[in-house]
């Protein structure tokens, strides 16, 4: 185990501090061979569908409330349906995957704590539910694994080098909103305190 890496994966790149829904379990890679694809998971990948086709249908929107207002508020209204859908979908894959957990995120890698060590360079199945709501399964790689004297615990940190375009997208779309919630919460603090 390495003791001064906890930057490494995530060096040159962009981090948040976030509460996310996790699990994961160790997967067998031989040397020679890439790791598996991710074994699909229907609540996962219906909220990555779900998500996809909003992201896809805005430009639509826009156009159609450009021509009728009234249609278009009522398009909004049938959105609004389907997120209520995907946050009771993702409401149930907490209750699967445990509470959120505190959490380093970027683009390049995730950082978390669990109760047992894991070895570095191996292979686990992840799932993460981001709040949007979105699930992303991919397998990734363990970078560093380092043991918390604080918190008795271990910090893993891993990679996301194997994760595709569409991962890395949703992935970099949930930080620059993140990152834009803290910069209006700071804002919205600095005018209420003076």
């Amino acid at each position: 185990m390495q003791t001064n890496n906890l930057d490494g994966v995530h060096a040159g790149y962009f981090q948040i501090q976030d509460r996310l829904a996790l699990d994961y379990r160790l997967i067998a890679v031989s040397p020679a061979r890439q790791p598996p694809q991710p074994e699909p998971s229907p609540l996962f990948g219906l909220l990555g569908e779900l998500h996809l086709l909003d992201h896809e249908s805005q430009h639509l929107l826009r156009q159609i409330g450009e021509h009728d207002r009234g249609l278009a508020a009522y398009l909004k209204i049938l959105n609004k349906r389907v997120d209520l859908i995907g946050r009771a979908l993702s409401l149930q894959l907490v209750e699967d995957m445990g509470a959120p957990q505190p959490v380093t995120l970027s683009e390049a890698g995730l950082t978390f704590s669990a109760q047992q060590p894991l070895p570095v360079g191996e292979w686990i199945a992840l799932r993460l539910l981001l709040p949007d709501p979105i699930g992303l399964a991919a397998n990734v790689q363990i970078a560093d694994c380092v043991r918390d004297a604080a918190s008795g615990r271990y910090l893993i940190q891993v990679s996301f080098a194997q994760c595709n375009d569409a991962q890395r997208q949703l992935l970099a779309r949930h930080i620059v909103q993140k990152q834009a919630q803290e910069i209006r919460a700071t804002k919205h603090n600095e005018r209420t305190s003076t």
